[in-house]
């Protein structure tokens, strides 16, 4: 059994190599585990970063040619996962791989298509803004109203889906908004999602967070997209 994360990092020169250290050093045996890494034309130093590490069988990395949005990034690596499932993880201290073993037993034990780790579920709020904590409640009502699905944290980064399903989906979105679109398919086709409560280190803007109020909008323009266009 593989595991394949899927890394999207655009200036984040300050914890690239501490998550990548997190990742690399995360207990999921007996699961083998392979990185694939596809920098978005950073500018701050992380490219730099990135083209010192030695490449190998478990580690890859893709360098975009301009920068072209973390949706990109991430439907950049698909194509190269090989993994039975797989995880997408930032590039900053966020979210703990140290507990993707919670999420694969949870897959394997239920025969899962994907697992989220949720910040919420079980009533927890950590968050640095509280418009953030509202935006995710509001998306996640709103999908799970339109999509007739039971997500408790539709916006998490943390989400693992069967490789296989992660490839049918047709994923088109290229920056924040692909996180919606990925719920969004995996709800409509009927997939079987279930959640873990996870720990979660938020970040604010000066730490570098890059989530801003106006990618709320594109996500609703997205959930709406898919719940009335048909495929």
């Amino acid at each position: 059994m593989k595991l394949s994360v899927i890394m999207a990092a655009y200036n984040e020169k300050d914890t690239i190599l501490t998550a990548l250290q997190r990742v690399q050093a995360a207990d999921i045996s007996p699961w083998e585990k392979e990185i694939i890494i596809v920098d978005n034309c950073s500018t701050d130093g992380t490219r730099e970063i990135l083209q010192g590490l030695e490449q190998n069988e478990h580690l890859r990395i893709i360098f975009q040619p301009r920068n072209m949005g973390k949706g990109t990034s991430i439907r950049t690596a698909i194509p190269h996962c090989t993994g039975d499932y797989t995880i997408i993880q930032d590039a900053d201290l966020e979210y703990d791989p140290f507990e993707w073993p919670l999420l694969l037993e949870k897959a394997v034990a239920e025969d899962l298509d994907a697992v989220y780790g949720s910040r919420t579920l079980g009533g927890r709020a950590t968050y640095v803004y509280v418009q953030n904590y509202l935006g995710v409640r509001f998306l996640t009502w709103l999908t799970n109203l339109l999509f007739g699905t039971n997500y408790t944290d539709v916006a998490t980064a943390c989400k693992m889906v069967r490789t296989s399903v992660l490839k049918s989906l047709n994923l088109t979105c290229s920056g924040f908004d692909l996180d919606f679109e990925l719920s969004n398919k995996l709800g409509k086709n009927g997939y079987r999602v279930g959640e873990v409560p996870i720990t979660y280190r938020p970040r604010s803007l000066e730490e570098g967070k890059k989530i801003r109020p106006w990618d709320g909008l594109g996500a609703v323009r997205v959930i709406l997209r898919d719940r009335f266009r048909s495929d």
